[in-house]
């Protein structure tokens, strides 16, 4: 008995050109490195042998580039004067090997903490001042 095989044809954007026709099932490894970072949609299109198709789209965003990270504004925020950001980029590097030194993003202090320590810092001055006989 023979068994007719789909044909899908794989497209990135609005490529008229396939990067790749198979036979289903198969598996395949799409190599994002070739891409500009940034919105992309995977198109399939799939023939079968009866010449009936099918079409899927898939949205996807590449970012292979460096990542960015800021603190200080976010989006969409509504700023006056002077605004200090901190800002971060850094590459996934080889990944073959993982280097902790200046992986992570430096952040600020989180308000949050400060009132905390101040809050314990005045409660430790009250306790003293009225808990200690000179």
């Amino acid at each position: 008995m023979h068994e007719d095989k789909s044909k899908v044809s794989l497209f990135i954007d609005d490529d008229l050109q396939p990067i790749a026709e198979l036979l289903a099932p198969v598996q395949f490894e799409l190599d994002t490195r070739k891409l500009t970072d940034g919105e992309h949609t995977l198109k399939l299109v799939s023939k079968s042998s009866t010449g009936r198709e099918g079409i899927r789209k898939i949205k996807f965003i590449v970012r292979n580039g460096p990542a960015i990270a800021i603190e200080g504004i976010s989006e969409n925020e509504v700023v006056d004067g002077s605004v200090p950001l901190m800002i971060n980029a850094y590459d996934k590097g080889n990944q073959e090997k993982f280097i902790i030194e200046g992986s992570e993003t430096p952040q600020t202090v989180p308000t949050w903490l400060w009132i905390l320590l101040i809050a314990f810092v005045g409660w430790a001055a009250f306790y003293l001042v009225t808990n200690i006989s000179l």
